[in-house]
């Protein structure tokens, strides 16, 4: 009996872990919308996890693992709602959950979860709030990243950054900041941040922080749908046309980015045959009509990297000179050191590993932290033959790297180079 209990609970543990991973922004997005109240929908929410580890641990799993959270978050506003002292102003948001609650009963359905991931976006990326933190807080929300995943990216420490996301969510519900995609007017300004909360969110799909796996399709899938929806929004935009261009050239090469086991495959060894012919076309095409507005962004630029890539008919052959330039001017338009260490890799096939590895040396300060810097170094002095200190850097690497596949990888490179020495 305990060991099915034991099997029983592991279970529900399981479930909750892909449920917190893969639907944290449906469910938050169907909360906020039904309470109108940030912290609030967290704080259920996060209430609703913890009772489903202990009723399922008990009875098992249900039919509908999401409904069954939803519904019980709902619950647990209601019974916030009745014990709330200012109950008269909230007494709209407790009929809807009231009206909600009896037509979940009534039903021979489980519950299912609008997904309002679009709105839940908009509202994050509200100009109430700094451009960093709109895109911090809609990580969190939307894709489910930890508070130290999001702190990793933002290159800041996991304190800094859970202060930032408390006062933001406090900002959100203090303010009043309705849960709806505005009127075309208001989108100026928050356009950027949606974009780039979008895009973020496409990164984490396409190479996942903390994971055994180094792809989530299902957050990349996500991002693209809605970065098609976007274009439907602002159809003549061209930051939204590079946007999708860009995911979908990057997408492009997912099926040839991990091996037989998982292990991730680098550019230079993928197998272009691979390489989905369809994204590549459209994103050409979004990335042409994007480029003759003639209002060029970090997207179209981004894009237009991606697609030298994409149309290459080799890694060697590659349009490496014109990638250097690209990234310069992605760096004129908006400084950033990572901009800067990815030319540095184009720099090395163009004026050879030598000249990259001095370019890095200017980096070094603001990329301590930052595991790709130091897996570029080691690469280049392994192409250079410099294998102790190669090892290094990729010992370094390693130990920043939260990612299993890519560990793997890191690891296989580190043994070819340890036994140069």
């Amino acid at each position: 009996m305990a060991s099915d209990l034991s099997e029983q609970q592991q279970r529900a543990r399981e479930a909750i872990e892909v449920l917190a991973r893969d639907d944290t922004g449906r469910l938050l997005g169907a909360l906020l919308r039904d309470t109108r109240d940030f912290q609030l929908a967290e704080d259920c929410l996060q209430e609703a996890l913890e009772s489903a580890l202990v009723h399922w641990s008990r009875n098992g799993l249900p039919a509908a693992p999401g409904g069954w959270v939803l519904q019980t978050a709902r619950r647990k506003a209601i019974d916030r709602f009745r014990r709330a002292r200012n109950f008269s102003r909230k007494a709209e948001e407790y009929g809807l959950l009231i009206e909600l609650d009896r037509e979940t009963v009534d039903s021979d359905e489980p519950a299912t979860i609008p997904d309002e991931r679009l709105r839940l976006i908009f509202t994050c990326c509200h100009p109430a709030l700094d451009a960093k933190t709109r895109v911090a807080l809609t990580l969190r929300t939307l894709c489910g990243l930890t508070t130290r995943e999001i702190a990793r990216a933002f290159l800041d420490r996991e304190e800094t950054m859970a202060q930032r996301l408390v006062r933001a969510r406090h900002k959100i519900t203090k303010a009043g900041v309705p849960f709806e995609i505005p009127e075309p007017e208001q989108w100026a300004e928050r356009l950027d941040s949606v974009l780039a909360v979008i895009y973020l969110t496409f990164n984490e799909g396409y190479t996942a922080t903390a994971r055994s796996d180094l792809l989530r399709r299902d957050l990349c899938l996500e991002a693209i749908r809605i970065g098609r929806l976007m274009l439907e929004l602002v159809p003549d935009d061209a930051e939204c046309e590079g946007l999708l261009a860009l995911m979908l050239l990057n997408h492009s090469r997912a099926q040839a980015r991990l091996g037989e086991s998982g292990r991730m495959i680098p550019l230079d060894c993928q197998d272009r045959d691979l390489w989905h012919s369809g994204e590549i076309d459209e994103g050409c095409a979004l990335l042409d009509r994007a480029l003759k507005r003639a209002h060029p962004g970090l997207f179209q630029l981004q894009a237009a990297i991606s697609a030298l890539h994409a149309k290459a008919p080799s890694h060697v052959e590659t349009g490496w000179p014109e990638i250097v330039l690209l990234y310069e001017a992605m760096h004129r338009l908006s400084p950033n050191p990572v901009y800067l260490l990815n030319r540095a890799v184009a720099v090395s096939y163009v004026a050879g590993t030598e000249d990259a590895l001095n370019a890095l040396d200017a980096l070094e300060a603001e990329l301590s932290g930052y595991q790709p810097f130091h897996a570029a170094k080691a690469d280049f002095q392994r192409r250079m033959e410099r294998f102790a200190a190669a090892r290094l850097s990729y010992l370094r690497a390693l130990d920043l790297s939260e990612n299993e596949s890519e560990k793997e990888f890191l690891r296989s490179r580190l043994a070819s180079v340890e036994g140069q020495i």
